[in-house]
């Protein structure tokens, strides 16, 4: 049977044959000399091997054997292999190592998290990050197949192995041309949305069981990207909607014109498995966001 060996043990071994003397190690682990003496006998008594010459009596210093000067430099490798795994778990625990991965709707990726990011890793420099731009079902798909430690998005239905915290509310508008008949309205009422061109995006079916759900039939195209979307809008080829989170705010040539009948808003939140727990960064960032951001009210 392999000797269990104590890292304490091993330190007072390195500060007696390092010091040369019992009494300098006693002093450095703040230990009695009897102490170091004890621990010392027990891990010759596991290694079943003397590691210190009998002292003699007219000189104090401690002189490895040869199985000693032997087991000194494979000591201090176990010593230093467990700090180095004691200093980055405490780390991993300070959220200032490690790699955290997380999913986000390309809205919440571009426009909060920026700014969210930089105050969050700014005492984390050795912290690496990865984060995939997705639409929601994706992001739900990587949370699923834990390729990420959480996401960001919208919840269309309720998934029972999920956690869904609601942080953010965003507000569903109609985009439209500058030149467009009803970029001069204030607010539109689907209604007046038929007998115009219609292009569907990913995030249309926020219509879906609405009164305006019709206009999701009525849509003559549908566009998945959101900067072929924009493209399209920049042409006049037509009218979308979109939430304003989604809604290109650097583009002078593009208008949002809130919903107001119906009002839609959607929720968008932090995902996770209900059944796992997240790794101390990942905890750590999701706490963040929700002191940084509020929590909505489920």
């Amino acid at each position: 049977m392999l000797a269990e060996l104590k890292i304490a043990q091993l330190r007072h071994f390195v500060w007696v044959a390092e010091l040369k003397g019992f009494h300098a190690a006693a002093e450095k682990a703040h230990r009695t000399q009897p102490a170091i003496s004890l621990s010392i006998r027990d891990l010759e008594n596991k290694l079943g091997e003397g590691l210190f010459e009998k002292r003699n009596a007219k000189t104090a210093k401690a002189e490895l054997t040869p199985f000693g000067q032997h087991f000194l430099p494979q000591a201090k490798e176990l010593i230093a292999h467990h700090d180095r795994i004691a200093q980055d778990m405490a780390l991993l625990v300070q959220h200032k190592t490690g790699h955290l991965r997380l999913a986000a709707v390309p809205s919440i990726a571009s426009r909060m998290l920026p700014d969210i990011l930089q105050r969050f890793m700014a005492n984390t420099p050795e912290l690496h990050l990865s984060i995939f731009d997705a639409n929601s079902d994706t992001v739900l798909e990587m949370v699923e197949n834990r390729q990420v430690d959480f996401g960001i998005a919208s919840l269309w239905e309720t998934q029972s192995d999920k956690t869904f915290i609601p942080v953010w509310e965003d507000r569903i508008g109609v985009v439209c041309h500058c030149d467009h008949p009803l970029a001069n309205e204030t607010r539109l009422n689907w209604k007046q949305l038929r007998g115009h061109r219609q292009i569907s995006n990913g995030t249309t079916r926020l219509l879906a069981n609405s009164a305006a759900e019709e206009l999701i039939d009525s849509a003559q195209f549908y566009i998945s990207n959101m900067i072929s979307l924009i493209a399209m809008l920049d042409a006049g080829m037509g009218i979308t909607t979109l939430p304003w989170f989604a809604f290109p705010q650097d583009n002078p040539n593009l208008k949002f014109i809130p919903l107001a009948d119906p009002e839609v808003i959607r929720q968008i939140g932090i995902l996770s498995q209900a059944d796992r727990s997240l790794t101390p960064p990942a905890q750590a960032l999701v706490d963040f966001i929700l002191d940084s951001e509020g929590r909505l009210a489920q």
